[in-house]
C-alpha cells in the first residue's frame, strides 16, 4: 500500500476530514503511478453493507459556499482599497460566477434519495461518505487539482481493478469531483483571507515600531508582546520586507524578528523563500481548480462515463449493445440496477448473469421464431419478456411499490375497474359511516349512498387516472443509434397518409416530406403518400384526377431535387381508388385497389 494511502486511512477521528484546512494536494503522479495508487485505494477501501445516508456532503457544501462568498466580499474590498493581491485572488474573484454555478448543479444533481443510494464507506477518514467522494479527493490530490478526462478514465478503470463500481457511483464521479474542486478551492481562499489579514497585522506593527524609531530592546519587547507563539509566514515575510533596509535604529526590531525565526527552525530568507513557494503553488492549485471547474462542465460525461463502465463493457462484448442509442443503454443500466437493488448479486454479476442465459439461448439453437431470435440478446432477459424468469433465476425480490404497479398492469382493464371500485367504495364510506354513527335513519344513509354513488365513482377515476399518470408510465422500445444512417438491410419506407381533398393540402403535406427527408438524410430511408379520395357520391368526381396529378407532379419534384445515393426515387406516391360500396363486401384494404401512378 502507498504511504499516501497509509496517510488516507491512518487517521480515526471523525471530523479530522473537515478540520484539516490544508490544501488537498500530495505528491503528483504521472500516468502509471496514478494508476498504481488507484489500485492501492481499492484495495484499502471499505463498503459497509448498510449505506444509508451516511454523512452529509450538503452540509459541508452550504459552509463551504458562504466562506468563498465571505473571501469573495474581503478580496473585493481590498482591490477596492488599493491593495496588491496575489494571482490566486485574483483568479477567485475573476471566476467566482464559475464557482457559484457549479454549486448550483452539484445541488441539482445529488438529490438525497441519489445520495442515500450511494455506496458508503466503514472505514478511514472518509468513513460514512460515499466511496466515490474517496475516489474524486485521490484523484484530486494526485493531480493538483488538474482534471484531464483520459487521466481519469485511466484512474477509476485501475481502481475497477481490484473493486467495480455500481453505475450510479460512475454518474456520481463528475458530482463528486466538483464537491471535491470546491472543497479545496474554499481552503485555498481561506489561506488568501488569512495571509491578508497577517500582512495588515505585520504592517500595522511595522508603522509603529518605525514611527517609534529609534527603539530600545526593552520597547520593542512591549510593542511584541502582543505576537506571542509562532509567527505565521505572511506575518514574518511582510514585517522582514518592511523593517529591512531601515535606519540603524529599527535595528532592536530586526533582531528580535531574527530570534524569533531562529525558535521557529527557521530564518528571515529562508521564511521568505518558503512563503514565495507555498504563493506560488497556491496560485497554481486555484489556476487548476478553476480551469477544472470549467472543463468539468464542458466533457461529455455520458460518452467518459460509458468508457469506465465495466456494465457497460461486459453487454458491449456479448451483444449489438453499444449500436444502441444513449436512451435504449439507459434503460439497459436501469434495469441493472433495479435487479441488483433487489438481489443478492452485484449489478455486474447481474450483467454477467444476463449475457450468460442469453448466449445459452443463443447456443442451443433449438428456436427459429422471430420472437425466439430475441432470447438471444440480453436485453430480453432484462427489460423484455423473458424478466420475470430472470428474476427467479437470481432470487430478485420486488419492492412493494413495484409489485403492486406489476399487479394492477397485469391485471389489465380488471385491475383498473377494481382499483376505481375500491377507491369509490373508501370515498362513499367514510361519510356514510359518520352519518350512521350520528345515529341518522338507515333508510336515508342507503338513499343518499345510491345518489352518492356516481359523483365517488367520478372522484375515484380522477383519483386512479392521476395516480396511474404518475407512476405508470408509457413502455419504450430499445432502439439502435444508426449514427451513420439506416443501413441496406434495414431499408425503411415513411407512410405519411393524406386524403386528396385540396391543392394547398396536396402542397402541404408535399412540403412536409421534404422536411421529414432533410431531418433524415443519411441510409436507406424512403418516403411515401398513402393517398386516398374523400368520401363521395360516385366512384369518380370531376376534381380527383387533377388532384392526383397535383400529388404525383409534387413527388416528381421531391425525386429530382432530393435523389437517393444510387440516382433512384426516394419518395412515391401509393394512391387507391374510390370504390363503391357493395353489401356483403368488407371496407378494408381488401375491398380497395392499391395505384401507384
Amino acid at each position: 500500500m502507498s504511504q499516501g494511502v497509509r496517510g488516507m486511512f491512518g487517521r480515526a477521528r471523525r471530523d479530522a476530514l473537515w478540520d484539516d484546512e490544508s490544501a488537498i494536494r500530495e505528491a503528483v503522479f504521472g500516468p502509471e503511478r496514478l494508476g498504481q495508487h488507484a489500485q492501492s485505494l481499492a484495495a484499502a477501501q471499505e463498503v459497509t453493507r448498510r449505506p444509508g445516508r451516511g454523512r452529509s456532503l450538503s452540509t459541508r457544501l452550504r459552509a463551504n459556499e458562504r466562506a468563498l462568498l465571505d473571501a469573495h466580499r474581503r478580496i473585493g474590498l481590498a482591490i477596492g482599497a488599493g491593495e496588491a493581491i496575489s494571482p490566486a485572488a485574483e483568479w477567485l474573484v475573476d471566476n467566482y460566477h464559475v464557482v457559484e454555478a457549479q454549486i448550483g448543479e452539484i445541488r441539482t444533481d445529488l438529490p438525497p434519495d441519489y445520495y442515500r443510494q450511494l455506496p458508503k464507506l466503514s472505514n478511514g477518514p472518509f468513513a460514512g461518505f460515499p466511496r466515490v467522494f474517496g475516489i474524486a479527493w485521490a484523484y484530486v490530490a494526485h493531480t493538483d487539482s488538474r482534471l484531464e478526462p483520459d487521466a481519469l478514465r485511466a484512474f477509476v478503470l485501475a481502481y475497477q481493478g481490484r473493486q467495480p463500481l455500481t453505475i450510479g457511483e460512475l454518474w456520481a464521479v463528475a458530482i463528486t469531483l466538483r464537491v471535491v474542486l470546491v472543497e479545496n478551492l474554499r481552503r485555498a481562499a481561506r489561506r488568501i483571507v488569512l495571509g491578508r489579514r497577517e500582512r495588515l497585522d505585520a504592517d500595522v506593527l511595522a508603522n509603529r515600531l518605525l514611527a517609534d524609531a529609534p527603539l530600545t530592546p526593552a520597547h520593542v519587547a512591549r510593542l511584541l508582546a502582543r505576537h506571542p507563539g509562532r509567527l505565521a509566514g505572511p506575518f514574518a515575510v511582510r514585517l522582514v520586507q518592511r523593517l529591512r533596509d531601515q535606519d540603524p535604529h529599527i535595528t532592536p526590531a530586526l533582531a528580535w524578528l531574527d530570534d524569533r525565526l531562529v525558535t521557529q527552525g527557521t530564518s528571515a530568507e529562508e521564511a521568505v523563500h518558503d512563503e514565495q513557494q507555498r504563493e506560488g503553488a497556491a496560485n497554481v492549485t486555484v489556476r487548476n481548480i478553476i480551469t477544472s471547474l470549467r472543463l468539468v462542465s464542458d466533457i461529455d460525461w455520458r460518452a467518459l462515463v460509458e468508457s469506465m463502465s465495466l456494465v457497460d463493457a461486459t453487454l458491449s462484448a456479448a451483444s449489438p449493445f453499444a449500436a444502441m442509442d444513449f436512451r435504449s443503454r439507459n434503460q439497459y443500466r436501469s434495469a441493472i440496477e433495479e435487479l441488483a437493488r433487489g438481489s443478492a448479486l452485484s449489478e455486474l454479476e447481474i450483467t454477467r448473469s444476463a449475457v450468460r442465459t442469453a448466449l445459452n439461448v443463443s447456443r442451443s439453437g433449438t428456436t427459429t421464431a422471430p420472437e425466439d431470435d430475441r432470447r438471444s440478446d440480453p436485453g430480453y432477459h432484462l427489460i423484455g419478456a423473458g424478466r420475470r424468469a430472470f428474476e427467479r433465476t437470481i432470487g430478485f425480490r420486488s419492492s412493494p411499490h413495484r409489485w403492486l404497479e406489476r399487479s394492477i398492469v397485469g391485471c389489465g382493464v380488471a385491475g383498473y375497474i377494481g382499483v376505481v371500485s375500491v377507491t369509490a367504495a373508501a370515498l362513499l364510506a367514510l361519510p356514510l359511516a359518520a352519518m350512521a354513527t350520528a345515529g341518522i335513519d338507515s333508510l336515508l344513509i342507503a338513499l343518499l349512498g345510491l345518489l352518492g354513488l356516481v359523483p365517488a365513482t367520478d372522484a375515484a377515476t380522477a383519483i386512479v387516472n392521476r395516480g396511474v399518470g404518475r407512476g405508470v408510465g408509457p413502455t419504450t422500445l430499445p432502439g439502435l443509434a444508426l449514427r451513420d444512417g439506416i443501413p441496406a438491410r434495414l431499408r425503411t419506407l415513411v407512410a405519411v397518409p393524406m386524403l386528396l381533398d385540396t391543392l394547398a393540402a396536396i402542397e402541404e403535406q408535399v412540403a412536409q416530406l421534404a422536411v421529414h427527408h432533410l431531418a433524415n438524410p443519411d441510409g436507406e430511408v424512403y418516403f411515401a403518400l398513402v393517398s386516398d379520395w374523400a368520401d363521395a357520391p360516385a366512384e369518380r368526381m370531376p376534381d380527383d384526377e387533377a388532384l392526383r396529378e397535383a400529388a404525383a407532379r409534387g413527388i416528381a419534384r421531391l425525386n429530382l431535387e432530393f435523389a437517393a445515393d444510387d440516382g433512384g426515387a426516394r419518395f412515391f406516391l401509393l394512391h387507391r381508388a374510390r370504390m363503391e360500396r357493395r353489401p356483403g363486401l368488407l371496407d378494408g384494404l381488401g375491398a380497395q385497389a392499391w395505384q401507384a401512378p
